[in-house]
């Protein structure tokens, strides 16, 4: 039976092996992984506004929620925009609009940015109002990707990666089903 690692904390060497990949993530780490509307680790981007890139990183967490995720995956799923944006002025103006409709909505209904809105139903409430847009499609469909393709996130759901380098699922964990309650 395999045992799952329920913690959030990462230990120094893999983070850095995943931070090789994503050195804007790597600056989130030192900064303190947060996301607040007053976040370090946007202030270091250079292509997409900050107060856009804190949107989209809690926007990420409220589409795909995980109480068992830190933060920092979040970041690391979002950051590459930044980079994709430098080249691309029709995405960048795709997120920053949307970032900002984000906003007016969460003003219009609660008074305050979406950022700020502290309860994740309202922030819900936000998003469904917004889900058939291209921003929000955009965003959701980019982050089944960023999100779950992070190694360090598979063994946080006990996914112990690709098989076929090891005989396949046949011979790794093909009847291994301890998820499954016995009755």
């Amino acid at each position: 039976m395999r045992e799952i690692d329920k913690r959030t904390t990462v230990r120094r060497r893999v983070f850095l092996r995943g931070a090789a990949t994503a050195p804007a993530a790597a600056a989130a780490a030192a900064a303190g992984l947060t996301i607040g509307p007053d976040a370090a680790w946007a202030a270091d981007l250079r292509h997409i506004k900050p107060a856009t890139m804190t949107v989209l990183a809690r926007a990420a967490r409220d589409i795909f929620p995980h109480d068992r995720l830190a933060d920092r995956y979040y970041i690391a799923a979002v950051v590459p925009y930044d980079d994709m944006a430098a080249g691309n002025a029709q995405l960048r103006t795709l997120l920053e609009e949307g970032a900002a409709q984000l906003d007016a909505e969460a003003k219009k209904r609660f008074g305050r940015d979406y950022i700020r809105v502290a309860a994740e139903e309202q922030r819900v409430e936000i998003l469904k109002s917004v889900e058939k847009s291209a921003f929000f499609q955009k965003l959701r469909g980019d982050l089944v990707v960023s999100l779950y393709n992070q190694k360090e996130v598979w063994a946080k759901f006990g996914y112990e990666g690709s098989s076929h380098e090891h005989g396949g699922y046949i011979q790794r964990g093909f009847n291994d089903i301890d998820w499954l309650p016995e009755t």
